[in-house]
């Protein structure tokens, strides 16, 4: 191998750290058996929701997640592999299972959430998760009902007087 290709590996193994770190979350997949038309439906849905599908090779896969202390996926990292990228914790793996419903030829291998390597029976339980705005809305729920019984409590007082 001469020293442009070597620099050239080693400059994407640098990218990929920096996309790992910077991914709120990343689902690896195997697409074997995946048409392209597939594989684009996959990608418009993962787009819509400002995630992306890029296709690694696992050497340069092992090298990234090996720099960052990842070397549990080593393992996983097995045949064809693509990594979904997302900027939350949730998406990625409910798109990745939303689909996987639909086309069971997807393999979902393991995946980094909040910097902790996860199997895809971890994955899939996140998937059933609802996203950070629902999390949110589901928290003002709970923070307003005492607040909206004491109000409705008041109201009947002020009502029967």
């Amino acid at each position: 191998m001469n020293e442009a290709t070597i620099a050239k590996k080693q400059e994407e193994v640098d990218q990929l750290v920096e996309e790992l770190k910077q991914a709120g979350s990343t689902v690896f997949v195997d697409y074997l058996g995946l048409t392209v038309a597939e594989i684009t439906n996959l990608r418009v849905r993962l787009h819509k929701e400002n995630c992306r599908m890029r296709v690694i090779k696992n050497n340069i896969l092992k090298r990234a997640t090996e720099k960052i202390g990842f070397v549990k996926l080593h393992d996983a990292f097995v045949g064809p592999s693509a990594a979904v990228f997302s900027q939350d914790e949730v998406t990625a793996s409910k798109i990745v299972y939303g689909f996987v419903k639909e086309n069971d030829r997807l393999n979902v291998k393991a995946g980094i959430v909040d910097n902790q390597v996860l199997t895809a029976n971890e994955l899939k339980q996140i998937s059933n998760l609802p996203n950070k705005n629902g999390m949110i809305s589901m928290l003002l729920s709970v923070l307003q009902a005492p607040v909206r019984g004491l109000a409705c409590a008041l109201k009947a007082v002020a009502d029967a007087k």
